[in-house]
């Protein structure tokens, strides 16, 4: 702002009020012997302008400092930050990370219970299949002590009853008399002469699978043309 500097105000000016200022005679024609004189000095209060020149701030906080250095500097303090924003970022992924392995192991603990408990059904469901099979026996063995005869029968019976509950369970019986040699599902503990190749005519023990996935393989005798 401008601020004139001049005479105080006396008690005249005072007293003439606003009919002085607005008298074309005393405002703005000068005193006789005055025309042409100077105006008097006027003294102006003019603010400072503030500055951000970059200079001038290095200047004052690295005295004696160049260009070079001070963009070194500078430089460095860009990296400080960075490093600072990739620490808080390392430490927001070790929280996550640890969120993500509290979760998985929550999920591998039921993952385990739940398997525990499918075995246990399963376990279950062959048990239930094979009690009657058990009372079979029970009942073959009984009639067979007072008569030898019958307990062939019963125990056939009881052989059917179980083969029954394997196909209940989804098993597949496999390497009986007269079926083709078939190295996946067969195993050939002997080769005898015969009418044909690869001919299953002995079986010494039954052989399972279950969707196409081999239990135990069939313990065979195997044919081959002499």
């Amino acid at each position: 702002m401008f601020r004139r500097r001049g005479n105080p105000m006396t008690d005249d000016h005072t007293k003439t009020g606003p009919a002085a200022d607005t008298d074309p005679k005393t405002t703005d024609t000068p005193p006789t012997g005055t025309q042409g004189a100077q105006p008097r000095d006027v003294d102006l209060d003019v603010p400072e302008a503030d500055t951000d020149n970059l200079e001038e701030d290095q200047d004052t906080a690295f005295p004696g400092m160049d260009d070079a250095m001070f963009g070194q500097v500078q430089e460095m303090m860009d990296k400080l930050q960075r490093a600072d924003e990739l620490e808080k970022e390392n430490a927001d992924l070790k929280f996550k990370l640890g969120r993500l392995a509290s979760d998985f192991d929550g999920y591998r603990t039921r993952t385990q219970q739940d398997v525990q408990a499918a075995q246990g059904q399963g376990v279950s469901r062959a048990a239930e299949a094979l009690m009657p099979v058990y009372d079979d026996l029970d009942r073959a063995v009984t009639m067979g002590a007072g008569d030898p005869a019958k307990l062939i029968p019963g125990v056939q019976a009881v052989l059917g009853k179980v083969l029954g509950v394997f196909a209940g369970l989804g098993l597949e019986a496999t390497g009986k008399e007269g079926e083709t040699f078939d190295p996946q599902w067969h195993e050939a503990i002997q080769v005898v002469p015969g009418d044909a190749d690869d001919v299953i005519v002995q079986v010494y023990q039954l052989g399972f699978r279950m969707d196409g996935r081999l239990v135990r393989p069939a313990r065979v005798v195997v044919s081959r043309k002499g």
